[in-house]
């Protein structure tokens, strides 16, 4: 191969003839090269010493200066620290003040100048005479120099020249501090100078090591100067502008001939450069180039994809009858000038396979949507409105869903050709024709609907005209739909788990194409997704729905009869799931009134049943007149047992059944007697008052942990005086609890609600729901009102009764008086015949203080108290026995009876209605007629 030449070589050649020397190339890259200002290295190399130069130049000068200034800075904190270490040194005060202060401070001033390096340091008085200098002669003569803020405390620093001194002259930093003595009274002056070269000096042997620096600075910019000069040199071989002409034709050469449209666009929208190719393609004019784009006549697409400036990649557009892939990039990016470069391909060929699968992931991406929007709430008919609104109108133009009725429900679904159509979503002209929301259809065995329920499978009429047994469904309405464009459907049946739910239509109308084979398999899938949903929604709008009824049918029905308190209610189940929370209003004896309230934690059927027994648990521990601590406590226990026992392995397979994990309650007795109302809560929020005059507090309840934790922590009680016509507000957390807000804003929000004087329990209890009640309420609300009432003083009588037998008699005849004057003479011979034997038993069996007290309420309420705890009960007298018949007396005359223990003992009591009924003691029974029916065998 000797007589052929390298290639490359043999194309550097046609691209740059001549020789090396014609293009600033040389045989070695020397100085005389880089310095060669023809070549951009050149060029670039010189411009960069001389601004390294200049920099270095610049960099000295500022040290220079910087090192003067530091020089007189630091002769500054010489000249300072030399008279003020003078001025505080011991003895200063008390030669300034003896007889002769020259003698004593001059050997000290100049044996402090020499070890300190200063010029001189004098000391004068607070006239300025000097006591001491360098130079004796000048000693008694007036200090020159600035000396009236010193003698205010301050501290002088200035610079001197000409000063007398004994060495040479020159300009010189002086400092002046004042001598103060223990008073801070300023008793004379020191001052220190240094002459500024003495400073400079030091400083001065400084510039051969900034000099030395810039100079090897210099250096070495330059050869890295060099450097950057040399390796560009290389990359551009040295190359001329008529080198780079040529290099620029011979890229033109190749450019045109590719297969692919190239087009170069200024940043003014003037096309700089067209291949033959993207001319071709463009129909471009022979003159296009130097042109501006809106002058080629383009299609508007195009046209405007060009001029937009915004980068491209692949897009696919019309031009003609040509389908192009354009490529836009800018061109400033890589270091030409602000610009685009457009490449264009033709993709005419690839069309059909383009639109199958730009169909394809359009469908996905459908597909995908759909699991994010179908299925986000558990309501039924929410469920089947998001289907039909994710179809429409990217599948189809109108999507109707019919659901059968026990679905709507919540039902569990049977097999029946009944169903209702639930939702209508799209175009609102084309669907005239179609079944309105609401109407309940029934499907002819020929429909299209009535075939994919029948198949389980999509079925599919492209042409509606030829559709018969949809024609003969409806036929006015199907006519409608096709007056107004409706032309093509697809059926497809809901069904989960084997259970037909309902039917999905999609319809499409106008321009739309009709559906095809294709289209079935993906309408299957698309309900299949929404079938699960709409089932999930349904079994929890079954589930919610029991849980609900349960929930309501435990909950009282109305608020029993009592005179004590007016009473409004609200309760709320949450959206998600019925809670466990409760209240009751528990009348007790002695015209007192007891509130509940209660909120078991979880949610659904068992915490509806768990609130059940606990509701039942409190109404009869209740009956036992409990103080609400105590009755608490046994609550506790019985939640803590429940606990327990639902925690164990239940059933032949073992199955751990759900367990409790706690309750709250909050219990509330109200005394309208005397106003007062004890109040105890276990892990439950605290009641509001509102006042009469309208104002909102919380009273201090203290608080106890939840029901159920195991704790041997005891229940305390408060008692609040409640005035008469005061608001008791009780609530669940429910109320004040929000995922937006802390319980703190909740309850100042539920306090600016309660506030108002003159509402009326049921209105409060409106306001309250109107102001906190969230869009999806996450828990169950329960909200109990009491407006307070008082018995008046009139309507209460009591007497204190001696432990002697003889006192029976006057009690008893003053409380007849007493009944005589409320007006219940017909009563009076039942009530003294209790009173009798009550007083008669407290009297024998029990122990002072012994208490007569008569309410007349809506009942007529006897109480006798006494000391002792020890409880009466009802027992069965034999024939031969003298006593043992009078509780069962008691018990026959009262409507009712019993007892509840206090602090100091205990409280029988008896009921009797007002007039009439009583069912004792009328014209026609007398005591023996009760006895004997006591001893009646049949009893």
């Amino acid at each position: 191969m000797k007589g052929l030449s390298s290639p490359k070589r043999h194309i550097r050649h046609r691209l740059f003839p001549g020789p090396a020397s014609d293009r600033g190339e040389s045989a070695g890259p020397g100085l005389r090269s880089l310095l060669n200002l023809r070549s951009a290295a050149g060029q670039v190399f010189v411009l960069q010493v001389v601004i390294v130069a200049l920099l270095v130049a610049a960099a000295v000068t500022a040290l220079v200066l910087q090192s003067r200034r530091d020089s007189t800075r630091e002769a500054e904190v010489q000249a300072l620290t030399a008279a003020e270490t003078f001025a505080n040194a011991p003895g200063t005060v008390q030669a300034l003040r003896s007889g002769n202060p020259t003698a004593v401070l001059q050997p000290r001033a100049e044996a402090a100048r020499k070890r300190a390096g200063v010029s001189d340091i004098v000391v004068m008085n607070t006239k300025g005479i000097r006591y001491t200098h360098p130079d004796p002669n000048q000693i008694g003569k007036k200090f020159v120099g600035t000396i009236k803020p010193s003698l205010e405390g301050r501290t002088t620093i200035e610079r001197a020249s000409g000063l007398p001194l004994p060495a040479d002259k020159g300009p010189v930093i002086q400092a002046v501090v004042p001598v103060t003595d223990d008073r801070s009274s300023v008793v004379g002056l020191v001052s220190a100078g240094i002459k500024v070269r003495y400073v400079s000096n030091l400083s001065g042997r400084e510039l051969p090591i900034i000099l030395g620096a810039g100079a090897a600075a210099l250096a070495l910019s330059t050869s890295g100067a060099a450097l950057v000069a040399r390796r560009l040199r290389r990359q551009t071989h040295g190359l001329g502008p008529a080198e780079m002409t040529r290099m620029y034709e011979h890229h033109d050469a190749v450019l045109h001939p590719v297969r692919e449209g190239v087009l170069i666009i200024g940043a003014d929208g003037q096309l700089m450069l067209a291949n033959d190719e993207a001319r071709r393609l463009l129909e471009l004019p022979v003159d296009a180039e130097q042109r501006q784009l809106g002058e080629l006549q383009l299609d508007t697409e195009t046209a405007q994809l060009l001029a937009s400036g915004e980068p491209a990649t692949d897009e696919v557009h019309l031009a003609g009858d040509r389908l192009l892939a354009v490529n836009m990039r800018p061109t400033a990016p890589h270091g030409g000038q602000a610009g685009w470069v457009v490449t264009l391909r033709d993709t005419t060929e690839l069309a059909s396979v383009t639109g199958r699968a730009e169909v394809a992931r359009e469908r996905l991406k459908l597909l995908y949507d759909a699991g994010e929007r179908i299925g986000t709430t558990l309501d039924v008919v929410r469920t089947a409105q998001e289907l039909a609104d994710v179809a429409t109108p990217r599948f189809a133009d109108i999507v109707t869903v019919d659901l059968l009725e026990l679905v709507e429900r919540g039902e569990e679904p049977a097999r029946a050709a009944d169903m209702r159509r639930t939702v209508v979503s799209g175009g609102y002209q084309e669907r005239q024709g179609l079944y309105p929301v609401g109407e309940l259809i029934t499907y002819s065995p020929a429909a299209p609907q009535a075939r994919a329920l029948e198949t389980g499978r999509a079925v599919l009429e492209d042409d509606l005209r030829q559709a018969r047994g949809w024609w003969e469904e409806d036929p006015d309405g199907a006519g409608m739909a096709l007056e107004r464009g409706v032309h093509s459907l697809v059926t497809v049946s809901l069904q989960a788990r084997g259970v037909v739910l309902g039917t999905t239509n999609f319809w499409r109308t106008g321009d739309s194409p009709p559906f095809k084979e294709e289209d079935l398999s993906f309408a299957e899938e698309l309900v299949a997704r929404a079938a699960v949903a709409i089932d999930n929604a349904r079994r929890f709008t079954r589930e919610h729905a029991m849980a609900v009824t349960l929930q309501r049918s435990l909950l009282p029905r109305g608020v029993p009869e009592q005179d004590g308190l007016e009473v409004a209610w609200r309760y709320l189940p949450a959206e998600a799931g019925v809670g466990g929370d409760w209240f009751d209003v528990i009348p007790l004896s002695g015209a007192r009134v007891a509130l509940v309230v209660g909120d078991v934690v979880g949610h659904g059927l068992h915490a509806a049943a768990t609130m059940g027994r606990l509701r039942t648990a409190v109404q009869n521990f209740s009956a036992l007149d409990l103080p609400p601590d105590e009755l608490l406590g046994r609550l506790d226990d019985l939640v803590t047992r429940i606990d327990s026992d639902e925690s164990v392995d239940d059933g032949p397979h073992g199955h751990e059944s759900e367990a409790v994990t706690g309750a709250t309650c909050l219990y509330a007795i109200y005394d309208p007697v005397t106003g007062v109302c004890v109040t105890a809560r276990a892990g439950h929020p605290g009641p509001a008052v509102v006042h009469p005059d309208g104002t909102v507090t919380s009273p201090e309840v203290p608080a106890s942990p939840p029901l159920g934790l195991g704790s041997s922590h005891p229940f305390e009680t408060v008692e609040l005086r409640l005035p008469e016509g005061s608001r008791f507000v009780l609530f669940t957390d429910g109320l004040i609890e929000n995922r937006n807000r802390d319980i703190g804003a909740g309850l100042n929000l539920l306090h600016r609600a309660l506030e108002g004087a003159g509402r009326t329990p049921e209105e409060t209890c409106q306001a309250a729901i109107d102001a906190m009640l969230p869009a999806h309420p996450a828990d169950d609300i329960a909200l109990l009102v009491a407006r307070t009432r008082l018995l008046e003083p009139s309507r209460v009588a009591q007497w204190e009764v001696q432990p002697d037998p003889a006192a029976v008699a006057p009690v008893r005849a003053e409380c007849g008086v007493q009944l005589q004057a409320w007006g219940l003479e017909d009563i009076a011979f039942t009530t003294e015949l209790i009173l009798s034997e009550l007083i008669t038993n407290a009297i024998r069996y029990g122990s002072p203080p012994i208490r007569v007290r008569l309410l007349h309420d809506s009942s007529l309420i006897c109480e006798v108290s006494d000391g002792s705890s020890t409880s009466p009960r009802v027992r069965r007298a034999a024939t031969t026995d003298e006593g043992g018949r009078g509780l069962f007396l008691v018990a026959q005359s009262a409507q009712r009876w019993g007892t509840r223990y206090t602090p100091g003992g205990k409280v029988i009591w008896t009921e009797q209605p007002l007039h009439n009924g009583a069912p004792a003691a009328t014209s026609d029974t007398s005591v023996e007629a009760l006895l004997d029916q006591f001893d009646d065998p049949t009893l």
